[in-house]
């Protein structure tokens, strides 16, 4: 969706390079090396843009590290016309990601701050991904009017899936977050839903996240 400029296409290049060992789907691969990641941090952290590292955006939040993208990407397995709720627009870079595998039309992204979702609405705008739905508000609250989803991802730790977000995804669907389990660590949590509403789930290890708002 968006033309790389000769400046920015080696380091990314050495980014997925660096990042691919953690990686089993080449799509993911393909989608971080299609979106431009200095575009989405501040300027005068440009520099440090495909750095394998979280960035600062403002407002207390950050752009997760290229790696913890991938991860994530690659465990949610999501397929062209998919339908995926995102927590945590932040600065729209995983949203963009996301929407390389998908098609932006199938991003559905809530953010807390007004101020986050409108410089990433019209960020995502911008660089092509204008199918990109962006709203803020509460994401425990998830975004029921898009509902069923195929899969719900989280860019920010909670301390469990909320009821609205398993609700709002289909039977068999898969979700995605850093999870608070006690004494201030995190664990990467993937989940599939089962017909009873119930989750099936395994950890990934342990991550750290900013910790969810609202």
């Amino acid at each position: 969706m968006f033309d790389s400029s000769d400046s920015d296409e080696a380091p990314r290049q050495r980014m997925v390079e660096t990042v691919a060992p953690r990686v089993d789907d080449d799509r993911v691969l393909a989608a971080l090396e299609a979106v431009p990641r200095h575009e989405f941090v501040p300027p005068d952290r440009r520099d440090r843009a495909y750095a394998d590292r979280p960035l600062p955006i403002g407002d207390g939040q950050t752009i997760s590290a290229p790696h913890m993208v991938a991860i994530m990407a690659d465990l949610l397995a999501v397929a062209p016309g998919d339908d995926v709720l995102e927590i945590g627009t932040g600065c729209g870079y995983h949203a963009a990601v996301t929407a390389e595998l998908v098609g932006d039309e199938g991003v559905y992204t809530v953010e807390y701050s007004e101020e986050l979702a409108e410089r990433a609405r019209d960020r995502l705008a911008d660089l092509g991904y204008d199918g990109v739905s962006v709203r803020a508000g509460d994401g425990r609250e998830g975004w029921p009017d898009h509902a069923p989803y195929d899969a719900a991802y989280f860019t920010c730790a909670a301390a469990s899936f909320p009821d609205p977000v398993i609700e709002q995804v289909r039977t068999g669907g898969q979700l995605l977050a850093p999870i608070e389990s006690g004494l201030g660590s995190q664990r990467l949590v993937s989940a599939t839903k089962r017909p009873d509403g119930s989750l099936e789930r395994t950890e990934h290890g342990g991550v750290r996240f900013v910790e969810m708002r609202g």
